[in-house]
């Protein structure tokens, strides 16, 4: 049996508006208040959890999509006036990368978490 990351918490001063910024950047589906959390399905195996916190460390979440995808998700990140750019350190250049053969760029949503978005796996050999 294959194993998959079912979800994950991700701490955020508002948990409501956490979930519907990833909806409408990502596209994603804001399920419900469940509990603790918002929940925001990614696909039909993982789901974002998340739970307000006061205090929390930032943290990076890559997410591989399409070519389309990519597209979609640059038009509102520019739609929405949100800075990117083509690196970790660098995400207000409003910039993109074309690390092996793809697209990629990063940027933060309104937590700090590092986002990233990368049409091409990196290659590890």
């Amino acid at each position: 049996m294959d194993i998959y990351l079912n979800h994950t918490i991700v701490y955020c001063h508002d948990m409501f508006a956490s979930a519907k910024f990833y909806e409408k950047i990502f596209g994603f589906k804001f399920i419900k208040v469940w509990e603790n959390f918002a929940v925001v399905t990614v696909n039909k195996t993982l789901s974002l959890d998340f739970r307000d916190k006061e205090c929390f460390t930032a943290q990076h979440y890559a997410f591989k999509v399409s070519d389309s995808q990519f597209d979609q998700i640059l038009a509102r990140i520019q739609h929405n006036n949100i800075a990117y750019g083509p690196g970790p350190e660098n995400t207000y250049e409003n910039e993109i990368n074309h690390h092996y053969g793809g697209r990629g760029l990063y940027f933060k949503d309104p937590n700090q978490h590092l986002l990233e978005i990368i049409t091409a796996d990196y290659i590890l050999d």
